[in-house]
């Protein structure tokens, strides 16, 4: 063990999930690493940057006490995601570009009103549609394209979704995005840009309402794990649904290495899965933990699991 920085000093302290009390109270992000510099989100709307070696606190910015932005109910949710010298993050009531070096803010866009019906559960991506790079957002209400110059709002389409539950990653197909939500549908939208002006086309919708579980897309089909615990496949150009599962736990996470998928089950079992369109292969399962809430990670040969109370490492081999 290199360094161990004291949560309760420098975040400063824990917030509870007042939906999931019993995933525990602290960070639900994922860290971002960048060079000799780690990204970490606080809970209570808090960024901090640390150096990799030793742990030292290079900058801090509480968006709560520094912008005056609500305190969020849900916590800092959001994955904070480095591009170039900048680092983007959908915290203090906005999706906001800040410098990587210093923390200072760049400027905010998509602002909202924070606290309880605010502040995003999904990450952005950075991408390029129609010929254009730029940032896709999913706020509570909305899918959004983002020019990282500015700040610019591109476009924009209204998500709908039970009590603000839109918390996919929007995922990229192309030129269309895919998104799915709690109380809401699965949708691709594309997104097409003539004469200066952006249109944004709901090319299908699909009644399969997606949860916590971003999807991947393998050879042009979409496999996702849904809000009533099935996990589906989908065609991507048609929206049609090829096969559905029984029910497995709550909520996955997923890498996918060719057309192999692996998937952590938040009740801890750990599924390798062949995909296919044309049925569900399970391949092998293995029960590697008991409350797995965070994301799989992967590092070679090695596959990183974090428990409610502890980390394991486990070997492919």
């Amino acid at each position: 063990m290199y360094w161990v920085t004291s949560q309760l000093r420098h975040f400063p302290e824990s917030a509870p999930d007042p939906f999931s009390p019993a995933n525990g109270s602290w960070i639900r992000a994922t860290p971002a690493l960048d060079g000799d510099r780690l990204y970490v989100a606080g809970m209570k709307d808090v960024l901090v940057c640390l150096d990799v070696e030793s742990g030292t606190i290079l900058w801090k910015l509480d968006f709560v006490n520094d912008t005056g932005s609500p305190l969020p109910d849900f916590g800092f949710i959001s994955s904070p995601l480095v591009h170039d010298e900048h680092i983007y993050v959908q915290a203090g009531a906005s999706f906001a570009k800040l410098d990587k070096l210093t923390g200072n803010i760049v400027w905010q866009t998509l602002k909202d009103q924070g606290g309880m019906n605010g502040s995003a559960f999904s990450s952005p991506v950075f991408t390029t549609l129609a010929g254009v790079e730029q940032f896709v957002v999913q706020t509570r209400s909305s899918l959004a394209g983002i020019s990282p110059e500015n700040g610019e709002v591109l476009w924009t389409k209204a998500v709908s979704a039970f009590r603000g539950m839109n918390i996919l990653t929007p995922t990229v197909i192309g030129d269309s995005v895919f998104t799915s939500c709690y109380g809401g549908r699965s949708s691709l939208y594309k997104i097409e840009r003539r004469g200066g002006q952006w249109n944004v086309t709901e090319e299908w919708t699909h009644k399969s309402q997606g949860y916590m579980s971003s999807p991947v897309v393998i050879d042009g089909h979409i496999y996702l794990h849904l809000k009533n615990q099935r996990f589906v496949c989908l065609d991507s150009k048609s929206g049609a649904d090829l096969w559905t599962t029984t029910p497995f736990g709550k909520y996955w996470s997923m890498v996918a290495n060719g057309n192999m998928i692996l998937a952590l089950d938040e009740v801890g079992e750990l599924l390798l899965i062949d995909a296919s369109p044309e049925k569900f292969k399970l391949v092998d399962r293995a029960t590697v933990a008991d409350n797995a809430w965070a994301h799989i990670a992967i590092e070679g040969e090695q596959i990183f699991v974090r428990n409610l109370d502890q980390i394991k490492a486990f070997c492919w081999r």
